[in-house]
């Protein structure tokens, strides 16, 4: 009895404090007034500059280009496919503010590179068993076309997870973007921060029960024969597609050596118990390749005279950017320039897959700072690839494999620093940041061990190290199930007008670069063109046409004046 007493005391209080806002707030109880006080300064500096004369001829600015844009109805020679790992909308938002306000502006009306690309569309990401997907079951959907179950890569629904029989059953393997390529004799290469084995890569040429088999150290340590069932390092360096590619970059160094080698950066040991250094044998497969392990070596790379080029910079995952001042790594948009100089000497094209894998970590470790830099630096390799290509030839397509939990939140006044607090209270009256996860290993700056919210009034949320406030306590942050943006430019970009299954990207690239399944289309173009006459035939034709025309004319001619 007292504690039901309890309750509808705490009910009356509750609803009590509802009425008081409506009467405080005014008649929209669901939309509070902010707390900050600089709201109508802000408004009056603005004021001047963007009047409704300013919005409208914006918009009709806009408006114009829209009217005068114009599809490019013809076959992409090359196609650049970006991958954001993890890059939500919600993340593209952030980057775009987070992007014009390190640049001294507020922000909000910044805009990142793809941003300006002429179509867009949206891509719904879950698995054929999952609500919400990982990087290995989408990245089988956006480069081969099908979609199946999280956690596995390259193979369909058909597959058992971690199990072997399955993985190599040739009737359960899918085949990517970057075979049908090579079928059409096209170059092909990948770029990452991640580990190059790691999921979303290992989607342009891997068949694997499980994602995290990325050597045989990992097969071991789950009780799987590493002889019968090839390992992902193995699958990109001795199989096809991978042993094909002709550019190679990312981290993952220590899964291509054995435990018996030291890295020669770090001086970690390999992990391989095999005992193979698969970087050896990529060597010898390649004579005319070049193997690189830092920017230095990587800047004299003879581009002309190499064939192929693996570039393996770091032992795991390439160091977050805002961490790498001690390493010698290149940035995403170095290799990415590299990349297209390589691959442009291909003379019937290429496709290239460059990734910012790190947007992905760097939001699961609960960091917004390091996830929003990550994809600043996945905006410039957007930019470079751009300048570096035309838009005649090239079909760039920039996406994401899935969300996060991470939300821009509260009534933050315009020009806001991002990365602190939105400058409006909760019902504690203590101030909450802008950014925040809904769950993730940010819950211990949100709340103290006796459950109450801790005050971020002293706190600099801006720092690099600070994990964002998390509503659930789960040492990584989880992916989110929302759609995710397309952004595309150049040949069959207007294919991306809509929403869309994610299978869907990898059957437009095949049918932009007429290969794979795509090549019906281009056969069945060919075929339905009636070709012109050729010149020999004309003399022969056109005479015969001409003296009929003079007869009938004649006749014509004699029975008028006749008559």
């Amino acid at each position: 009895m007292k504690l039901r007493n309890i309750t509808s005391a705490s009910s009356f209080l509750l609803l009590l404090l509802v009425v008081v806002q409506m009467e405080v707030g005014g008649a929209d109880e669901y939309h509070r007034v902010p707390l900050h006080t600089a709201r109508s300064k802000n408004q009056q500096n603005r004021a001047e500059k963007e009047d409704a004369a300013y919005w409208k001829g914006t918009a009709q600015a806009l408006l114009q280009e829209e009217l005068n844009k114009k599809p490019i109805d013809t076959q992409a020679k090359n196609i650049i496919f970006f991958l954001g790992d993890g890059m939500s909308i919600a993340t593209v938002t952030a980057a775009r503010i987070y992007k014009g306000q390190k640049a001294g502006k507020t922000g909000e009306e910044e805009q990142l590179t793809f941003d300006r690309f002429p179509y867009t569309a949206l891509s719904r990401t879950y698995c054929t068993d999952a609500q919400v997907a990982d990087s290995a079951c989408s990245a089988t959907a956006y480069l081969c076309g099908v979609k199946t179950d999280i956690d596995t890569i390259g193979l369909d629904s058909n597959v058992i997870y971690k199990n072997c029989s399955t993985q190599n059953d040739q009737a359960n393997q899918v085949s990517s973007i970057m075979a049908w390529a090579q079928d059409a004799s096209k170059g092909t290469g990948i770029v990452t921060t991640t580990r190059v084995t790691h999921a979303t890569p290992s989607g342009t040429y891997a068949h694997v029960a499980n994602r995290d088999w990325e050597d045989d150290k990992a097969q071991f340590d789950e009780g799987v024969d590493s002889t019968t069932c090839d390992d992902i390092a193995e699958q990109l360096v001795r199989n096809s597609p991978g042993k094909n590619f002709k550019v190679i970059m990312g981290g993952g160094r220590a899964y291509f050596t054995p435990k018996t080698a030291q890295d020669p950066e770090t001086g970690v040991a390999g992990r391989r118990l095999d005992g193979v250094n698969l970087i050896d044998e990529w060597k010898t497969a390649h004579p005319n390749g070049t193997y690189v392990t830092n920017i230095d070596e990587l800047n004299k790379v003879a581009v002309a005279t190499t064939d192929s080029l693996l570039g393996l910079f770091s032992p795991a995952h390439m160091e977050y950017f805002l961490e790498s001042s001690t390493a010698k790594n290149p940035t995403l948009e170095e290799m990415t320039r590299t990349a297209i100089q390589m691959l442009k000497k291909e003379a019937n094209g290429y496709v290239l897959l460059v990734e910012g894998g790190r947007i992905d970590q760097a939001h699961h470790d609960g960091r917004a700072k390091l996830a929003l830099e990550e994809a600043i630096q996945f905006d410039l390799a957007v930019a470079a690839a751009l300048n570096m290509t035309s838009r005649q030839d090239t079909l760039i397509i920039v996406t994401a494999d899935h969300s996060h939990t991470m939300t821009i939140n509260g009534y933050p006044e315009r020009g806001n620093n991002l990365l602190g607090l939105s400058g409006d209270m909760g019902d504690d009256e203590k101030p909450y940041t802008t950014l925040s996860y809904a769950n993730g290993p940010g819950y211990p700056t949100t709340f103290d061990e006796n459950g109450t919210r801790i005050d971020l009034t002293n706190v600099d949320t801006t720092a690099d190290g600070y994990l964002q406030p998390a509503a659930v306590p789960i040492y990584s942050e989880t992916h989110g199930g929302d759609d995710v943006a397309i952004f595309a430019i150049g040949p069959q970009a207007h294919l991306f007008q809509g929403v869309y299954e994610q299978h869907y990207i990898a059957h437009v690239m095949a049918y932009a670069a007429c290969v794979g399944d795509g090549l019906k289309y281009c056969d069945a173009k060919e075929s339905s063109t009636t070709p012109e006459p050729s010149s020999s035939s004309r003399p022969i034709v056109v005479p015969y046409v001409l003296i009929a025309e003079f007869i009938m004319v004649w006749f014509a001619g004699q029975f008028l004046f006749r008559s």
